[in-house]
């Protein structure tokens, strides 16, 4: 009513309220009348805001990625703001009279993708779809450092990069390459675990093998112990035989020696009796035959004296003509020998 206007702005809204140029009042959440015809009242908005994008840049390799993403920020400076860019209203807080706010979103787009050009450019396809965060964390960083933001009155409070893809071409070329690898590393992982098999196996057989060498080498030192010991045994054997023998030869030597001495005992002995025989019968050979016949006949035994007589009969069988000896006489002889063999 007569251009008098009543304002009500909220919390997060701050206003800035000129009357003919000057600037009367100013603050956050304020309610008061004005006067339309000498007033102008710009309203910045002092709250988080979040803002989508998504551009397409250059990888090092020459490749297009699209960088989807989200970042948070919020005015600190409405002053500057609202002097660099126009916050002017119509009647109510949230009318403008130009398109202005809505420039600050894109201002900080567009430094946000200068700074992502720089580190998408730094990388290859296959690193950039791979960093994400890192890139988002080098983005921001670059932001904070380059003033930039102060000089728009504005500070980030978050940035996030959700999805950094390449084409659909690409895409399938990096899939196709990424199930090659995956198909790659299970072939390889198949390998190792074949080789880890065999290898294991090799492992016991050689476990086996050197408990066949130990078991053998114990039987190997098993056998040069019995063999020792069957041969201290045979050489003890061995000692003991030839100490037998010893004793045998010395016994046979002994034997030999005794028998040698009784031989000599023997002999001595002989010649002393042949030597008393002989002296014996020297007296006795030294007689006659006849006188020794005589002797014989003075016994009386008539078989001696038949015989005596016969025998002096034969020694002179050349003088003697003709013989008869009487069958009776024969007779006598047989009957008397065999009363004598009874």
């Amino acid at each position: 009513m007569f251009g008098f206007r009543y304002l009500k702005t909220n919390p997060t809204q701050f206003v800035l309220h000129y009357q003919k140029g000057q600037l009367k009042q100013s603050g956050k959440g304020l309610s008061f009348f004005y006067f339309k015809r000498s007033s102008s009242i710009s309203v910045v908005p002092i709250s988080s805001k979040d803002t989508s994008f998504i551009f397409n840049e250059i990888t090092a390799d020459f490749q297009t990625v699209s960088i989807q993403g989200q970042v948070t920020y919020r005015i600190t400076e409405p002053e500057m703001v609202a002097s660099l860019l126009d916050y002017t209203i119509k009647d109510r807080s949230n009318h403008y009279i130009s398109d202005d706010p809505e420039k600050l979103e894109q201002r900080i787009v567009n430094l946000l993708q200068v700074h992502t050009r720089t580190e998408i450019q730094k990388r290859s396809l296959r690193e950039a779809v791979q960093v994400s965060d890192e890139i988002s964390a080098s983005v921001r960083k670059l932001l904070t450092g380059s003033g930039d933001l102060e000089k728009l009155g504005v500070e980030i409070q978050t940035l996030a990069i959700s999805a950094i893809k390449p084409t659909p071409e690409m895409a399938r070329a990096l899939e196709a390459e990424a199930r090659e690898e995956l198909l790659k590393t299970a072939d390889d992982a198949i390998y190792e675990r074949r080789n880890a098999a065999v290898d294991q196996e090799r492992r016991i057989k050689e476990n086996e093998l050197h408990t066949e060498i130990k078991l053998e080498e114990k039987q190997r030192q098993i056998r040069e112990t019995k063999a020792e010991a069957n041969l201290a045994i045979e050489m003890k054997e061995q000692k003991i035989r030839e100490a037998k023998l010893q004793g045998s030869v010395r016994l046979e030597t002994e034997r030999k020696l005794l028998v040698a001495t009784k031989v000599e005992n023997a002999k001595a002995e002989a010649d002393s009796q042949a030597y008393a025989l002989a002296a014996t019968l020297k007296p006795l050979a030294e007689l006659d035959p006849s006188l020794v016949q005589t002797l014989a006949i003075q016994t009386g035994e008539p078989r001696l004296m038949v015989s005596m007589a016969i025998k002096e009969l034969a020694r002179n069988a050349s003088k003697i003509g003709q013989l008869n000896i009487s069958p009776d006489l024969l007779e006598s002889l047989m009957d008397e020998k065999q009363k004598n063999k009874r």
